[in-house]
This record gives structure tokens, C-alpha cells and sequence, in this order.
């Protein structure tokens, strides 16, 4: 069996009087990629920002390679390992592919005792960087300005900082929004391919996308696990069609 990378176990937030999550569980194992999918308002960005501490759980355990993480600071479970990109591009635009991932990777690993050394020579930061750029395939950008990238080549960088960090775990939000089909499709690919070793979390709206990349898919509805299994289970699951999905899916 896949080793877990990341385990939570009942999961809730609240806000007042409103539960945005409600005891959810899942795991992520390394080498899989699993999808949470859900309409508007199902809680999957509050889930996210849990795993990555942007918010801390009113109730609920999360387990980094075995490590209870849950209320850490979000820079803490970053250095523990766990890399987020978000819905929105969140990158430097004013500085190159390789100045954006340098920063990133000297995120995770500090020198607060190098005081006089200039950050273009911290050896380690570059070398990381330039590892995750070329695992983006951006290696020929790096020295190009984040504004002057296409939508998907940014799309590519925030991921690419991620890897520099050099996470055990991906969270990934809605890194297809707004590209088209050429563009989706190199995303996807690259999704493949980083998935050795890792384990990656999807929130994807594109239902082709997920139902081609993903190994494991959970369903969430009003801040509940509406399902979760195999992309044919969820697909063949008559709450989540109803509640989701719909017919479309009966091809």
C-alpha cells in the first residue's frame, strides 16, 4: 500500500454559528493524486486552508508523516512540507522564474546567519530553484519576468515555487482556471509526472480534467463528505449525481 503523506481526521471549522466544514476525513498518499471536487460553497477552500493552516480547525486532528500539525502557522507546515498554490497567480510579477522560485526555496531552509551574503549567491536556494523550474519544464524562462509569462507558464512558476520548497505534499487549487485546452493539457501532464513521490491534493472544476487524473476523488456538499473512492465509484454514486454531477456523466 502507498505510504500517507497527510491524514485527517474529523475535520470541522466553524464561523460563528456556521459549520463551513464538518467532520471530514481523508487521507493523501504519496504517488496519488486526489481530487475534491464540490459546487460552490462545499467548503473545499476552507478544507484547504486548514491542511495548509491558513486556518486552524475548531475541531479535528491533521497528521504530517505522522507529525499533528493542526493550528501550526501556515510558514511552519511549508517547512515541514507542505507546498499551496491558489486560485489566483501569486507570484512576483516584477521579478524573473528564477528569482521567484530562489525565494520560495530560501522560505524553506532560512540562513538567518548569513547576514552579508548576498541572496544571488546562496548556492543551495539557486540549485533548488533551478531544479524546480526544470521539473516544470520553465528551465529555458528562468530568466525571464513573471509578468512577461504566459497565464499557463505562471501557472507552471507557482507550482514550480512549490517544488522548491521541496514538499512531501501538494495542495493544489484550481491550477486549470483560465486556460485553454493546449495550455490544460501541458498542466496535466506536468501533473502526472510530479506525482512520483508525492502526494498531491487537486480542487479542480474541470470534471474531464479530474475524472482523467485523478486516482482517489472526494465529493464535499455543505461542508460534508458527500462521497469519496475511485473516480467510477464517484461517478456511478446516485447522491453525488444528484447533488453534483448530474447526468451529464452517465456516458
Amino acid at each position: 500500500m502507498a505510504e500517507t503523506a497527510l491524514l485527517a481526521r474529523g475535520l470541522t471549522r466553524r464561523f460563528g454559528g456556521l459549520a463551513a466544514v464538518r467532520d471530514v476525513s481523508l487521507a493523501l498518499k504519496r504517488g496519488s493524486i486526489h481530487a475534491l471536487i464540490g459546487p460552490n460553497g462545499a467548503g473545499k477552500s476552507t478544507l484547504v486552508n486548514l491542511l495548509s493552516g491558513e486556518l486552524a480547525p475548531s475541531e479535528g486532528t491533521i497528521l504530517l508523516e505522522g507529525r499533528a500539525i493542526a493550528g501550526m502557522p501556515p510558514y511552519r507546515i511549508a517547512r515541514l512540507g507542505v507546498g499551496r498554490t491558489f486560485q489566483r497567480s501569486n507570484v512576483f510579477r516584477d521579478m524573473t522564474a528564477l528569482e521567484n522560485c530562489r525565494l520560495a526555496a530560501q522560505a524553506r531552509h532560512p540562513r538567518s546567519w548569513a547576514l552579508h551574503e548576498r541572496a544571488q549567491a546562496c548556492g543551495p536556494s539557486i540549485e533548488a530553484a533551478s531544479r524546480a523550474l526544470a521539473a516544470v519544464e520553465l528551465g529555458p524562462r528562468a530568466s525571464v519576468i513573471a509578468a512577461a509569462l504566459s497565464h499557463g507558464e505562471r501557472r507552471a512558476l507557482e507550482i514550480a515555487m512549490c517544488l522548491a520548497t521541496e514538499p512531501a505534499v501538494l495542495l493544489l487549487d484550481e491550477p486549470l482556471a483560465g486556460m485553454g485546452p493546449e495550455e490544460s493539457q501541458r498542466v496535466l501532464a506536468l501533473l502526472r509526472r510530479l506525482r512520483t513521490g508525492r502526494a498531491m491534493l487537486l480542487v479542480e472544476h474541470d470534471m474531464d480534467a479530474v475524472f482523467a487524473l485523478a486516482d482517489v476523488i472526494t465529493v464535499m456538499a455543505d461542508g460534508v463528505v458527500l462521497a469519496s473512492g475511485t473516480p467510477e465509484a464517484v461517478r456511478n454514486d446516485a447522491a453525488v449525481r444528484e447533488a453534483y454531477l448530474g447526468e451529464a456523466l452517465t456516458a
